[in-house]
């Protein structure tokens, strides 16, 4: 609905987090569940990435360069408007594993983003998406915000699909279905080491 620039929207910085504990707490256990734990890219971040065990280095991008200053577990950081460039500032295939929390519903070209994601994924790389139910309304894509649980998982399936440079998606739901406050869904993929993404 806010078609307005994202540098202007995001300049304020955003000391909150955005789903709650028990939100947080699966996202840090999927993390580990996954082995996600060497040179790890956090896109579209913020003040706090939610690994139970900081990485051996985590590179931080995002809009708001005071958040990404106030990362205590960030070993770089990178600020970048993914929606005005989808291209990430790093050399092909450099990192082991890349993360993106509550924040793909706001992409607006994501089959680019996804592409490059696999780009700067070493071989067997996994690029992990999880979101939940709360939003800036005004940012994310309309799509979004007229879908279901099931049809937000699908959306961020066909991304991988679309983008060519990953295996079959995993979708999962991290809470309970009778969990009371934020649900958390997660939808992840591995960098097809046999494919490389079209220009």
């Amino acid at each position: 609905m806010d078609e307005g620039d994202d540098a202007v929207f995001y300049a304020p910085p955003r000391f909150v987090t955005h789903i709650d504990d028990d939100a947080i707490a699966a996202v840090g256990e999927l993390y580990e569940e996954l082995g996600i734990a060497g040179d790890v890219l956090d896109l579209m971040s913020s003040w706090v990435s939610h690994f139970r065990t900081p990485p051996r280095d985590l590179r931080v991008l995002g809009m708001n360069k005071a958040e990404l200053e106030a990362n205590r577990a960030a070993t770089e950081r990178i600020v970048h408007d993914l929606n005005a460039d989808p291209w990430i500032p790093l050399p092909d295939q450099s990192v082991d594993d890349a993360v993106c929390c509550v924040s793909v519903d706001y992409l607006t070209r994501p089959v680019d983003v996804f592409r490059d994601v696999a780009r700067v994924l070493r071989p067997d790389g996994r690029f992990v998406c999880t979101f939940s139910n709360r939003l800036f309304p005004t940012k994310a894509i309309r799509g979004w915000l007229y879908a279901s649980d099931d049809d937000q998982c699908h959306i961020v399936t066909e991304y991988f699909r679309q983008s060519r440079g990953f295996g079959p998606a995993t979708v999962s739901r991290r809470t309970t279905a009778d969990h009371r406050g934020d649900p958390l869904f997660a939808v992840w993929a591995t960098r097809d080491a046999h494919e490389t993404p079209p220009e």
